[in-house]
């Protein structure tokens, strides 16, 4: 997967933040914490955590170059030094032994690994840190990707896609639970809440499935027209659906602590 469009994706990302105060909402903390922000995109959600930390330190990670420098451009003037940055790909995470709390919304899904993953946060973290984390899960977005599988099936689109299987885990709560008790969490919480979101107009459907839900289909087609003519047709498909404009989204929920000696 290359880079995000970090300008429109800070745009569009009203969705993924709400959800995210939601995560922060059931979030104690002291405000003396280290944290990571794993896939802190361009720092909208990140600025909320920093306030709660006053007196905290935070590393904001992400893939993109392009999310973290916007986010940087986001949260340096008001954050100053507390805030750093560092270009991640998970499930890789260069700490041990450091934070007292990993947080994460909408990010882990784009993770294949999730066993790595937890194996690497559970590293990073301090004994008695915690885990609060947030991404797609279960039947999260099944609508939507079947309708681009009915593009990815004909033509002109067919040729470029394959057996492609996308580059996402929805892990479900009873198999994510598994994972982070072998993992060797404790205090482990995880459930499925439905989130479907419906998008206000068509144009606002184009932009929003452009930015988040199809970019990694489209990196697959080789020229913008059929780009283009991807997005049109599943806007068009997405229409005559009732109701219109609606993604089904799905969200995991998240909570583990590393023990304590």
């Amino acid at each position: 997967m290359t880079e995000w469009n970090a300008a429109s994706y800070h745009k569009v990302s009203g969705p993924q933040t709400s959800w995210g105060q939601r995560v922060l909402s059931r979030l104690s903390v002291n405000g003396d914490e280290r944290a990571i922000d794993a896939g802190c995109g361009s720092g909208r959600l990140t600025s909320e955590l920093m306030e709660r930390l006053p007196r905290g330190r935070l590393v904001a990670i992400d893939r993109s170059w392009n999310m973290l420098m916007t986010a940087r451009t986001n949260l340096r003037p008001a954050f100053g030094n507390r805030v750093s940055f560092a270009q991640v790909s998970l499930p890789a995470l260069p700490f041990a032994n450091w934070a007292d709390l990993v947080f994460s919304t909408a990010t882990f899904h784009w993770i294949k690994d999730h066993q790595a993953l937890f194996n690497n946060i559970l590293t990073a973290l301090r004994p008695g840190g915690h885990l609060m984390a947030q991404c797609g899960g279960g039947p999260n977005l099944a609508r939507a990707h079947a309708l681009a599988e009915q593009l990815m099936r004909a033509e002109p689109f067919a040729p470029y896609f394959g057996d492609w299987p996308g580059p996402w885990e929805f892990a479900n709560a009873e198999v994510t639970a598994a994972r982070l008790e072998h993992a060797g969490f404790t205090e482990i919480v995880t459930s499925i809440e439905e989130a479907p979101t419906t998008l206000a107009s068509e144009a606002d459907y184009r932009e929003f499935v452009t930015t988040v839900i199809y970019h990694t289909h489209l990196e697959r087609l080789p020229s913008p027209t059929l780009k283009q003519a991807f997005i049109d047709r599943v806007t068009e498909l997405s229409g005559r659906e009732d109701p219109p404009f609606t993604l089904d989204y799905w969200r995991l929920n998240i909570s583990a602590t590393r023990p304590r000696p």
